[in-house]
C-alpha cells in the first residue's frame, strides 16, 4: 500500500511517502515561508523522486491538529482537494498521535505535549500501541500534569515537554523524555496505516480539522 502523509500542523511543513510501514521518502521545510507555498511543491517533489503519481497512492494520511490554526486549514484543504479529484481514502491523524509514535521504547504511558503558548499545551495520553487513555485536552500545563499523575512508566514527547521539562521532572522525577520532538510526516503515515487497517478512514467530504480549542481571536471576542 502506497501512503502519502502530510503534516502542516506545526512550523514544519512535512510530506512523506510510505510503502506500508517502509519509508520511501520524507521531505520537510521550515524556512519561514508559509505552508501554502511549500506544501504542493513538496508533494510534487516527493512523488517525482519516488517515481509515483497520485493515481498510485492508496491512502492519504492527514495530520488534522491540534497545532497551528493556519497550518491545519492549509493541510486539510489541500488533502480534500487531492483526494476528491483522485478518489483516495483518507486517514485522520492527530498531531499528538503522530508525536507519540516518535517514542520507540516501550512505555506504559506516552504523553505528547504541544506548546500552545501562555503556559498552555495540547496533550494526548497514550498506551504503548498509541491508543488513547483519555480524551485529548488543551489546558494550563499544571492542570495537564495533574491528569498525568494518574499514570505510571511515563515518557514525554513534543515541544511542550521540552519547554516544561524542569516542571515535569519536579513532579515526575522518574519520567523519561523522547529525543525526537519534531512532528514528522513519517510518523503521521504510520498512524494513518494503523487506522486504515482498523477500517478507520474517511473521504474528502468528511475530513475535518481538530483544533481542540478556539483560536485566540475567537476567545478574545467572547471576553
Amino acid at each position: 500500500m502506497k501512503i502519502l502523509a502530510i503534516d502542516t500542523t506545526s512550523e514544519i511543513c512535512g510530506v512523506a511517502i510510505l510503502d506500508n510501514e517502509n519509508l520511501i521518502i520524507e521531505n520537510s521545510l521550515n524556512n519561514g515561508l508559509t505552508h501554502s507555498e511549500n506544501l504542493m511543491p513538496l508533494v510534487k517533489e516527493a512523488l517525482e523522486k519516488s517515481n509515483l503519481q497520485l493515481k498510485d497512492i492508496d491512502l492519504v494520511s492527514c495530520a488534522v491538529g491540534p497545532g497551528s490554526f493556519t497550518g491545519i486549514r492549509i493541510g486539510v484543504a489541500s488533502v480534500k482537494a487531492i483526494c476528491e479529484v483522485n478518489n483516495i481514502k483518507i486517514a485522520e491523524v492527530t498531531s499528538l498521535e503522530s508525536l507519540a509514535k516518535n517514542i520507540k521504547d516501550f512505555s506504559e504511558t506516552k504523553v505528547a505535549l504541544i506548546d500552545a503558548r501562555n503556559n498552555q499545551c495540547y496533550m494526548g495520553i497514550f498506551d504503548n500501541e498509541i491508543n488513547l487513555k483519555q480524551d485529548l485536552i488543551a489546558d494550563d500545563i499544571n492542570v495537564l500534569l495533574e491528569e498525568v499523575s494518574k499514570y505510571s512508566d511515563i515518557t514525554f514527547v513534543g515541544n511542550g515537554a521540552e519547554l516544561h521539562k524542569d516542571l515535569i521532572l519536579s513532579k515526575f522525577p522518574n519520567s523519561k523524555f523522547c529525543g525526537d520532538n519534531i512532528q514528522r510526516a513519517y510518523s503521521c503515515g504510520l498512524i494513518g496505516l494503523k487506522k486504515y487497517n482498523s477500517n478507520n478512514s474517511v473521504n474528502a467530504d468528511t475530513l475535518a480539522p481538530n483544533y481542540l480549542r478556539k483560536s485566540q481571536a475567537e476567545r478574545l471576542s467572547k471576553k
